[in-house]
């Protein structure tokens, strides 16, 4: 019997590789066979380059990318990249993602904005881009959270911007059905890398008695999630949101 886990042969994009859940995804992905592409957003200091570089180290032939996903042109030419030395695209996972909380009393526009720049338009600039390269039968995984479905305190940009990423898989899912390419969403709740770790203990353990579970989600948890919604085993599954997160929120 063939493993549906195998991904020989499959071009896989993740974007904001560099680190974190990205990181994770994408060295999961070279594990079992594909052709990686890691994705970096440029920085002063040089570090996500940096990261990206120890990220590629472990792969097999991976193609690094420096690209800003809020900006079209860059992915566009990210996109040309990939088709010139794979000659497409078979599963895209919109991961890049920024977070910047603040209470709607404090919050700027720039502040609400910014987050919306990257996480929201960042995944449309993507996807947009991404289907002149994605091969038929493809899958598309947009990264969301549980912070969309109820809106957490001090998140009113964060939520907005990841319940966006919700509507605009489901828009999405519609419009790529013809080529036989699904588009499902992943929302994590608390997980213990990323984002969720910078925390404190009081917050972390204030969480986790509302969490049915009882802890904190592991990064191998939402990385078997994206495994399986990019496996022939979710072929029927798509305009979908699974929810990884401990039955902390259950909709």
């Amino acid at each position: 019997m063939n493993d549906p886990f195998d991904f020989s042969g499959k071009v896989v994009l993740v974007t904001g590789s560099s680190r974190g859940l990205g990181a994770e995804m994408i060295q999961a992905f070279g594990a079992r066979g594909a052709h990686c592409v890691v994705n970096y957003v440029a920085d002063e200091k040089g570090q996500n380059k940096a990261d990206a570089e120890s990220v590629a180290a472990m792969l097999r032939q991976p193609l690094v990318v420096e690209c800003d996903v809020t900006k079209p042109e860059q992915v566009e030419a990210m996109m040309r990249e990939i088709n010139e030395k794979f000659g497409g695209l078979d599963i895209l996972v919109n991961n890049s993602g920024i977070i910047r909380d603040r209470t709607m009393k404090k919050l700027t526009l720039e502040e609400f904005e910014s987050i919306l720049r990257v996480n929201l338009t960042g995944t449309f600039n993507v996807t947009q881009k991404a289907a002149a390269v994605l091969h038929n039968g493809g899958r598309i995984i947009n990264m969301s959270s549980v912070s969309g479905q109820m809106g957490l305190f001090g998140q009113a940009n964060y939520s907005s911007s990841k319940a966006a990423i919700i509507a605009l898989t489901k828009v999405s899912a519609r419009e790529f059905a013809r080529q036989n390419i699904t588009v499902n969403a992943i929302a994590p709740g608390f997980i213990d890398v990323g984002m969720s770790k910078g925390m404190s203990d009081e917050v972390t353990e204030n969480f986790k008695k509302q969490i049915p579970l009882g802890r904190l989600g592991e990064a191998h948890e939402i990385v078997d999630a994206a495994l399986f919604l990019a496996s022939p085993m979710a072929s029927y599954i798509t305009g979908h949101v699974l929810n990884v997160n401990g039955g902390f929120y259950m909709g």
